[in-house]
């Protein structure tokens, strides 16, 4: 079993900055991705930054120049730096990793519980 718990969420006013972080725990033989979704009630949920096994790094056009997406697979962290936030990135903000359990297997995504990131304008 994997757990992941996010922490950093909150509010802020609009032009304001926030850092999530995502920690992991359980049986963990290698990260093979880290993503970070966003979902708003009503509407689907939304891949906000990838990254990828070689760290390779995207990010949704909607994000580009404001959020940082970064890991350290030895802490079995992730953290996303967002900054100059608007109202409409006001969202519950889920972690995602793709674990494997044993070196060579196949990997299976774990989420976070979410974080509730709220900008004020």
């Amino acid at each position: 079993q994997v757990q992941l718990v996010e922490s950093g969420g909150g509010l802020v006013q609009a032009g304001g900055s926030l850092t999530l972080s995502c920690a992991a725990s359980g049986i963990i033989a290698d990260i093979n991705a880290m993503r970070w979704y966003r979902q708003v009630p009503g509407k689907q949920r939304e891949l906000v930054a990838t990254i990828s096994k070689a760290g390779d790094k995207t990010y949704a056009d909607s994000v580009k120049g404001r959020f940082t997406a970064s890991g350290d697979k030895d802490k079995k962290m992730q953290y996303l730096q967002m900054s100059n936030l608007r109202p409409e990135d006001s969202a519950v903000y889920y972690c995602n990793m793709d674990i494997s359990p044993a070196i060579n297997a196949y990997g299976k995504n774990w989420y976070g519980q979410g974080t509730q990131v709220t900008v004020s304008s």
